[in-house]
Formats: structure tokens, C-alpha cells, sequence
């Protein structure tokens, strides 16, 4: 029998520390929404055309809006699938090798897939002490454009770039440089595709060394100007590890909108940008006064870094950067950091008067507040820095779609990967029954785990025993849920692990509940029944995690 919601949350308090957990600032994973479903992706001369910025919460195939912080994962996805497919070509994924190594100052990451191998080094500058300490990755030098003095007591990691794709300012791309050599299906990809993926790599070696360099994990920041600051955008975009992301006047191709440049004069618009940077066929494609086919724009390049944090400089002074586009594209981005009810993790300062690539005083002391909030981890107010001396009817591009909420009452940060025989149950570490194998996922989930065999990775049980093949038994009866990970859940039987098998029907209908629709439910209650959340203030059953 159920209690009311109302009722019952002297209960929940009991079993968890909060109901509601806080959006998450960062994530411990590349890409948390890398086994959502991708979207459809039209040939270019088949996209219709969309006038004003594209709604950022509207899923690719029309459908309905994103209602909770989990659909989000799976829209940040489509967005990001987009991206890669009419721009700049597709990341690889996380490589099947990495092997980091540091000494002497420098850090050496040796990357080993797709039949190839690539080397990335970095002269760190490593404070002394025994922190943990923040860090900041600047593209190209150790702060990227922004003073050194700015990120005293940081590990400074200067990213060069020239060792994953070779910079050119004339549009001629080096296929001899690391990054094409290993992947050479991606050629004709643009630059910022192998520059993001090496920021990820440094990042993977960084995660190796933390405990010899006292690196502090949750705490990493990336910085650069100009087309520098295109990079440093699209890494952060593209890597949810970036704690704080900060684009410093980049201009066309970085956070100004496609749309809004056609409308504005001389500034970099698909036309007139750098193709060793970006796809031929972005050009082919959406030049020409074509942007408005784009199923996407870039306000949503920018929106992929939410929840976390974003900063941006701009420069009014130099009319190619395009600033009312970027002001534009800003403000419009900034509609999901308020539909996430966090929107003081989001700032901007367009002002002149000062040259390019060189911060004015407002522009650092601003700066300065988001590095010591959510880099430092200070108690610094950050709300409403939002300063611009351009001006733009933003409102007329986004009044369609701007004011929407999300629903983030389920919102928690993405745990650790563990596996049950990492953790500890009593203080008593259940040895597994099988020996130790792999089992690499290849559906819904990551199905890494401990014992024989290949798990398939699908997070949905339909009443077999699915931990059999990660080497474990299933419970016998309806067991307390212990721990949940990407395989499935875990209780605990005779001091050993064993998987929870939950019907595929939607069980809590006996019981008067509809299933939980969400992707991945936040558990707020468990009983004999099962698991359960909540949606729309009603209970719901769980039938599948994340």
C-alpha cells in the first residue's frame, strides 16, 4: 500500500540524504548520454527551412520537448550528432588505449586505437604543495590568452594543438598531422573535431597522474581567444568532464549564431570561415544564404555545455567577430541555463576599448568570480553577469520557444563506474563466484563487468537472469537495491552479489501507478513492490536504469 508524496517524505529523507540532489556542476564522463538513441539525419537538401534560432528543447524529430535534466543527456546528444554531421565531422570515441606517464614537468599520453598511435605532451606547471589543485587547460599556452596570474594555485596545462591537427590560417588541411593518421576516415573532417579530442585525451592522462600531481578532477576549466576560443568552446561542449568552459572572442564558428551572421555584414559567416577548421560540406551545404536549412544553430554548440558552467568575452571594437550575433546567440543559449533553474552558472561581457585577445578590467573582474566559483569552489556570487554594450532584438529570434522550464527534480550527479566486486557491502567485499573477464557492452549501457562471458550492456531486465553472463547469480527474492550501475541493479545475497530482475511490464499497474516514463528515474522509495519514482507529484514504477 502506498503513502501520499506528502507523506512519505519523512521516509525518503530517511534513506537518502536529499529528495532532490543538486544539478550536477560537472560529470565523470566524456559524454554522459553516449548510449541515447541518435537522431535522424536528414540529407542537407531535405532539412526544412527554420527562420528563427531553432528551438534548443524540441527533439530532432519533432516529438514533444525534453521534460527532465535525463532527456536532456539525450538531447545534447542529438544536438551534438548534428553538429559533427554537418560540421565538423564525428569525435571518435573514447580510445580502446591510454597510457599517461609524467616526468620532468611533462605530461606524455600515448594513444592507442582504430590500428594507430598518436603522442600528446604537455609541459605542465604543477604548484608546489599537496593540494588537490584546480586546473585549467589553455589552447596553445598554459592560460590561453587570459593572464597566468588569473589561475595562481592551478595546474596550468597548455594544450598544443599542432600535435593532434596542424593550424593554417589559409584553409589547407596537413591528413599527415596524429589525429588523420589514426583516423583517416575523417580526412575531410575540420580541425576543431581533432583539436576537441585531444583536450579529451590530455584530460584521460591528466585523470592517470592526479595522485602523483595532486590534480583536482572535478575542477577543470579551458580557455582560448579568437580561434582559439573556438576551440576551447567546442571542448568543452563536447567533453562534460570541463567544469568551467571559457570562449574568449571567437567570433563566426564559435558561439555566434550561422543565422544571425547572414543578417549583419562583414563579419565570418559558413561563406567566408577557414575549411581546414570546419567541413567543406558545411560550405557546400548551408553557404550561400542557406544557414536557415541547418536543423541547428550555434546558441545550441553553447547550450550543450549546460548545466555546467559557461563565461564568454566578446570585443564590439572588431566588427569581423560579429558581437550582436554572439550577444544573440548568447542570450538565447542562456534560456536553457534558466529552464535548468542555474542560471548563474552562465555570464557574459561584451565591452571594447580594449585590443583583441586582451581582456579589458570589467572583463577579468568578471571572469575572475566564475574561475573562483566553479574552478576554486568559492562562495562567490555569480548571478546576472550578463554585460554588453550591443545591442540586439534577441527576443524576435527566440520568442517562440524562450521561458521554457525543465523539470530537474531528479537531478544528481552522475555516479563513478564501479562494479560490485569494487565496492564494499558491511565492510565485507563480496568475492565473485567466476574469475575475472570482460564483459564490454554493446546495447543500452556499458556492460563492463566482473566475471565470464560479454555482457550485452542493456540496462532494461526482461526477467532473465541478466548478471549471469557478468559472472553473478540473480537474487532469489525481491532484494533491497544495494547499488546501481550501468549493467543493472545489485542487492546482496549470502555476503555475495546478485542481480535484480525486474519485470519488462509495467508492474506498479496492479497497483494503481502508471511505469515511470523519464529515461533514467531518479529511485526515490523501494519496497516489496519494486522501485519507485516520482513524476508529476505521483508515484510511478521504475522499470529501467541508467
Amino acid at each position: 500500500m502506498k503513502f501520499s508524496v506528502t507523506s512519505i517524505g519523512l521516509i525518503i529523507a530517511t534513506l537518502y540524504k536529499t529528495v532532490v540532489a543538486d544539478v550536477p556542476l560537472v560529470y565523470s564522463k566524456e559524454n554522459t548520454g553516449s548510449s541515447c538513441n541518435p537522431p535522424q539525419l536528414p540529407n542537407p537538401g531535405q532539412c526544412p527551412t527554420v527562420q528563427k534560432l531553432p528551438d534548443p528543447f524540441e527533439w530532432s524529430n519533432g516529438s514533444g520537448r525534453v521534460k527532465t535534466l535525463a532527456d536532456w543527456e539525450c538531447r545534447r546528444n542529438e544536438i551534438k550528432a548534428e553538429i559533427e554531421n554537418y560540421e565538423l565531422g564525428k569525435k571518435p570515441a573514447p580510445p580502446q588505449n591510454v597510457k599517461a606517464t609524467y616526468s620532468g614537468g611533462t605530461l606524455t599520453v600515448v594513444i592507442n586505437d582504430n590500428n594507430g598511435s598518436a603522442t600528446l605532451t604537455s609541459k605542465l606547471n604543477v604548484p608546489s604543495g599537496n593540494g588537490p589543485f584546480p586546473i585549467i587547460i589553455g589552447m596553445n599556452s598554459g592560460t590561453g590568452s587570459l593572464s597566468a596570474s588569473q589561475f595562481s594555485g592551478f595546474i596550468q596545462v597548455p594544450f598544443n594543438h599542432d600535435q593532434c591537427a596542424k593550424y593554417s590560417m589559409n584553409g589547407q588541411k596537413d591528413t599527415n598531422a596524429q589525429f588523420y593518421k589514426m583516423y583517416p576516415n575523417l580526412k575531410q573532417a575540420g580541425d576543431y573535431i581533432a583539436w576537441s579530442w585531444g583536450v579529451s585525451r590530455l584530460i584521460d592522462g591528466l585523470e592517470q597522474v592526479k595522485d602523483q600531481i595532486h590534480a583536482d578532477i572535478s575542477h577543470i576549466g579551458v580557455t582560448g581567444c579568437s580561434y582559439a576560443g573556438k576551440m576551447a568552446l567546442f571542448a568543452g561542449a563536447l567533453d562534460e568532464r570541463v567544469a568551467l568552459t571559457i570562449a574568449q572572442e571567437s567570433g563566426g564558428g564559435g558561439i555566434n549564431s550561422w543565422r544571425v551572421s547572414d543578417t549583419i555584414g562583414n563579419v565570418e559567416k559558413i561563406d567566408n570561415t577557414n575549411y581546414s577548421w570546419f567541413m567543406q560540406a558545411l560550405k557546400n551545404n548551408f553557404g550561400n544564404g542557406k544557414a536557415t536549412k541547418l536543423p541547428y544553430d550555434h546558441h545550441e554548440l553553447v547550450a550543450m555545455i549546460a548545466p555546467r558552467a559557461f563565461f564568454t568575452l566578446g570585443n564590439p571594437d572588431y566588427e569581423w567577430l560579429g558581437d550582436k550575433s554572439g550577444y544573440t546567440s548568447a542570450m538565447a543559449a542562456y534560456e536553457v541555463w534558466k529552464a535548468m533553474g542555474v542560471e548563474d552558472r552562465f555570464g557574459f561581457n561584451f565591452v571594447g576599448g580594449h585590443t583583441h585577445c586582451s581582456a579589458a578590467g570589467s572583463q577579468v573582474n568578471d571572469v575572475n568570480k566564475f574561475i573562483d566559483r566553479f574552478l576554486r569552489g568559492k562562495n562567490t556570487n555569480t548571478s546576472n553577469m550578463l554585460s554588453s554594450t550591443v545591442n540586439s532584438d534577441y527576443n524576435s529570434w527566440i520568442s517562440q520557444w524562450k521561458g521554457y522550464k525543465i523539470d530537474t527534480s531528479s537531478a544528481g550527479s552522475t555516479p563513478e563506474n564501479t562494479t560490485p566486486s569494487q565496492t564494499t557491502i558491511n565492510n565485507t567485499q563480496p568475492v565473485p563466484t567466476s574469475g575475472t573477464g570482460n564483459g564490454n557492452g554493446n546495447g543500452n549501457g556499458n556492460g563492463s563487468g566482473t566475471g565470464n562471458g560479454n555482457g550485452t550492456g542493456n540496462n532494461t531486465s526482461n526477467g532473465s537472469c541478466w548478471s549471469l553472463k557478468l559472472g553473478y547469480k540473480c537474487c532469489k527474492k525481491n532484494n533491497m537495491v544495494v547499488l546501481t550501475d550501468t549493467d543493472g541493479q545489485w542487492g546482496v545475497e549470502n555476503n555475495e552479489w546478485c542481480g535484480i530482475v525486474h519485470s519488462s511490464s509495467c508492474w506498479s499497474k496492479k497497483l494503481g501507478y502508471n511505469c515511470c516514463t523519464a529515461k533514467c528515474p531518479k529511485e526515490y522509495y523501494i519496497d516489496n513492490d519494486g522501485s519507485w519514482g516520482v513524476e508529476n507529484n505521483n508515484w510511478c514504477g521504475i522499470l529501467k536504469f541508467c
